[in-house]
């Protein structure tokens, strides 16, 4: 066997003495008896003393010693391969076990089935592309079939499909259309308002001027004044889904693959290609935009430019495109504390004059686009106002699954002295405020525990790369500047989607006039969140529970799109989307998650089985609906409270990395990158990813250390990077999970 040399000569009946095994990093030693026995050659180990960081070394160790296999690959992507497949697309096999692979795989008895743990038909797709050389196409295709998908779900029915006089959501952008082409700017929010007149901020109404410019050089009569109200000829429905279509492509679609691109950026490009498809094939959005019919994905598409100019330290563009998204639907104000947060807190974090410098930046920029959205209709700048904030439309409408209705069954809100003076309004914003403060708040500290000493715009960060092949044990120092203060990410980067998604399902909770499709925005940071998804073995994570939401998001507007005459396409985009990421409640481990889970599950079905079997009673005509708000807002209740605890758990686990000693002894700072997990290790341990690299701890740590930026650099056959500190001593920098 190759690696293992002999020593002596081999008698015909036993080995007279025993071949030496060592593995790197360690010892062995034998014990035998003075006189020859029997059992001679069975060794008795001693204790190997072993270096801290040997085992991170262990997974690409082994992996160097297998061979090619001859048996050919899997011939499909949608079943499992039998055998678990290499780093360049073929399987693997070792010749024969050895000590090292023994003692290896003792170590870790799931080598092997790690990778099936977290399998899905998503991974096992881009598998099987990775292996008939077609990598530069799965992003191609994934974007390619997310588009098909939405232009197929736009086949069918929409709101107010045939219902006159009013029709629906689909009508009341059609009519927007006409009346921005046709009216001066100054009426644009007086016409007509009892027939949908135009509530929503001023980037929608250009944006609806463009489109209808757009309609009336291909069909005047599609968006003729007054007389092509309720039209619905073919090819008009087939001009407004391409516009809906067409945006989405240019605004949300590109933004989702930057997002996964660079906040996945230490993960496997497989892993990267996953989350793509989890976010593009999210049902509710899918549903609502090209369903029911409405553009969504552009606010939706702004905020996560946003979050992506955040990540790389673009401040400014960052805080131009969410002001945009505020400008083009006012629901995105579900985000403004979070964002708020973080942009304050990043001032905090720069401390001194850098961060003076930002925050009027910030103040001054905001403020210019703001007034570049309202300056037209600076002869009324109050009646945009008042359209936008409907306050005297009531607590709630229809059956919405938040805390107002479900608790309306047993309080009666409305009927109470308080609803006819306007307190109601006030006690929800109250509740609102007390519901936003805990992430709120927690941001902003983190941020000023995070922040700069004033060295730290003087010194260099000083690291050593050990490589075991180029300079062995030896540490090669190497001299890497600080980025500028000015574009340098602080490590509460990784919390933003978490403060995101814990203010907007606030917001949707306790706030005042929500409507079902709000809960579009805080599904988009949940499953942002969750694309990633990790191997956490027995344990519950963020994926779990982002599948929850969003299935239960979507049976939550069950009612409206029954309506639309969108079931069919409901019941296809639920099952579609988690098959393809491989959710299946009965799988998961007993614990809490999976009672809730499958008791929400079961309740549903039920009320769907009941709904379209017994009708309701006379006296109760809105019984399932309301039962329907009940549920779902229970399980979003107890979703917020898990995702505060998570942003918690993320938020001790950076500062303790960024926070100073009340002596002012800096800690190593955290990596803005936020790929690798807060509560484990992401990849696949102990195998290689598609792209032929090391995957989860190995490939990592190089990345966790590399900086406040997050740079992603090519990792070493040993990659642990340490601090060289000023006495000379080498200590390690590992990032929020340490060893």
């Amino acid at each position: 066997m190759s690696g293992i040399s002999t020593a002596g000569n081999q008698s015909s009946k036993r080995p007279k003495s025993r071949p030496k095994f060592r593995s790197p990093g360690s010892s062995t030693t034998s014990v035998r008896s003075r006189v020859e026995s029997e059992t001679d050659f069975e060794e008795i180990l001693s204790p190997q003393p072993r270096h801290p960081y040997l085992h991170l070394l262990q997974p690409w160790l082994y992996n160097m010693r297998d061979t090619p296999s001859p048996l050919p690959a899997s011939p499909s992507p949608f079943r499992s391969s039998p055998l678990r497949p290499g780093p360049h697309g073929s399987s693997m096999s070792v010749s024969s076990p050895t000590p090292f692979t023994r003692q290896f795989q003792g170590t870790h008895p799931k080598l092997g089935t790690l990778d099936d743990d977290v399998d899905s038909m998503a991974r096992r797709w881009v598998r099987w592309m990775a292996k008939a050389n077609m990598r530069p196409w799965i992003a191609p295709l994934i974007l390619g079939a997310a588009l098909l998908l939405r232009w197929t779900v736009g086949l069918g029915q929409y709101s107010g499909y045939g219902t006159p006089p009013m029709f629906g959501d689909y009508e009341a952008q059609r009519h927007w259309m006409e009346l921005t082409i046709h009216l001066p700017m100054r009426d644009w929010y007086f016409y007509d308002l009892p027939y949908w007149g135009l509530d929503y901020p001023p980037l929608t109404a250009y944006v609806s001027w463009l489109c209808g410019i757009i309609g009336h050089w291909m069909n005047p009569e599609w968006v003729a004044f007054e007389s092509s109200r309720g039209v619905e000829s073919p090819d008009s429905k087939t001009f407004m889904r391409a516009t809906v279509l067409a945006l989405d492509a240019l605004i949300y679609v590109p933004a989702v693959f930057v997002f996964c691109r660079n906040w996945w950026n230490t993960r496997s490009r497989r892993t990267q290609s996953v989350a793509l498809l989890t976010v593009l094939f999210q049902p509710a959005l899918v549903i609502i935009d090209h369903g029911h019919f409405q553009y969504n994905s552009v606010m939706l598409g702004l905020v996560l430019w946003a979050l992506n100019f955040f990540h790389a330290g673009h401040d400014l563009l960052g805080a131009i495109c969410f002001v945009l998204s505020l400008g083009f639907k006012q629901m995105a104000l579900y985000y403004s504390p979070a964002i708020f947060a973080y942009l304050l807190g990043k001032c905090f974090y720069l401390n001194g004059l850098a961060g003076r410098r930002l925050f009027l930046s910030l103040a001054t920029v905001s403020s210019l686009t703001f007034l570049a959205l309202f300056a037209p209709f600076y002869w009324s700048p109050l009646q945009p106002f008042i359209r936008i904030f409907p306050f005297s439309r009531g607590l709630f409408e229809d059956k919405v699954a938040n805390f107002w209705c479900a608790s309306d069954v047993v309080v009666k809100w409305r009927n109470m002295s308080i609803a006819a003076t306007g307190g109601l309004a006030k006690l929800a914003l109250l509740t609102t405020l007390l519901a936003i403060l805990p992430p709120v708040i927690h941001l902003l500290r983190l941020s000023w525990l995070t922040r700069r000493s004033e060295l730290d715009e003087e010194d260099l960060k000083e690291t050593t790369t050990i490589s075991s092949e180029a300079a062995g044990p030896a540490a090669v120092p190497t001299l890497s500047p600080k980025s500028s203060p000015a574009y340098s990410v602080p490590p509460t980067i990784r919390l933003l989607p978490y403060a995101l998604f814990n203010t907007s399902i606030a917001f949707f909770l306790f706030s005042f006039q929500v409507h079902e499709k709000s809960i579009l925005l805080p599904l988009m940071p949940i499953t942002l969140l969750m694309s990633g998804r990790e191997n956490m073995g027995k344990e519950i994570g963020i994926w779990e529970w982002g599948v929850l939401a969003n299935n239960v998001a979507l049976f939550s507007m069950w009612p409206l799109l029954r309506k639309d005459g969108q079931g069919m396409e409901c019941f296809v985009l639920v099952f579609l989307w988690n098959h393809l990421i491989g959710y299946s409640p009965l799988r998961m481990p007993l614990s809490l998650h999976k009672l809730l889970a499958l008791a929400t599950y079961s309740v549903i079905a039920v009320l769907h089985l009941a709904e379209f079997t017994i009708s309701p009673p006379a006296r109760y005509p809105d019984l399932y609906p309301v039962l329907n708000a009940v549920l779902c807002a229970g399980v979003f209740g107890i979703v917020w409270l898990v995702g505060m605890k998570k942003q918690f758990e993320a938020g001790w686990a950076i500062a303790g990395l960024g926070g100073r000693n009340r002596k002012g002894r800096k800690e190593p700072k955290a990596n803005a990158s936020p790929g690798p997990s807060l509560s484990s290790v992401e990849e696949e341990k102990h195998g290689q990813d598609a792209e032929g690299g090391p995957s989860g701890e190995c490939a990592n740590l190089d990345n966790i250390s590399s900086g406040r930026r997050g740079k992603k650099t090519k990792p070493d056959i040993s990659p642990l990077r340490l601090r060289s500190t000023a006495g000379g001593s080498v200590t390690s920098n590992l990032g929020p999970n340490g060893l």
